[in-house]
């Protein structure tokens, strides 16, 4: 039994060892205009991997943040903005379609900038 707890524990730590080697191959393989995504869920593209600790990440045009290398969890494919949905020959499809598109349009214009919330009131009575 104990042999058995041996051989289960080899194997787990030889994983882990694994999955280690190729998560810091990976951050150390990390280059400009590369499309990240960082453990917390955040898209963005590498504007900086000079540093051997941090890297820099454009999050939005002209947004770029500073993150630890290893809070870079994976790489991921570039956006490609494709009109697959449009090639269905379908009228009644492509009117839904074109009416979405227009009221986004609509808020889009309407939404010029960032809105800011306004703040919060802590502790006052």
């Amino acid at each position: 039994m104990f042999l058995a707890l041996l051989v289960l524990m080899i194997f787990s730590v030889r994983k882990q060892k694994k999955m280690m080697a190729a998560q810091q191959e990976l951050q150390d393989s990390l280059k400009p205009g590369d499309r990240v995504m960082t453990t917390s869920g955040l898209y963005g593209t590498v504007a900086d991997a000079s540093d051997d600790t941090t890297i820099d990440v454009e999050i939005a045009d002209g947004v770029v943040t500073t993150w630890l290398r290893q809070a870079i969890r994976e790489k991921v494919g570039p956006v490609i903005e494709d009109d697959a949905e449009l090639t269905d020959t379908d009228a009644d499809d492509t009117t839904e379609v074109e009416a979405s598109a227009d009221e986004a349009d609509e808020r889009a214009e309407k939404t010029e900038g960032a809105q800011v919330a306004p703040p919060l009131e802590h502790g006052t009575k």
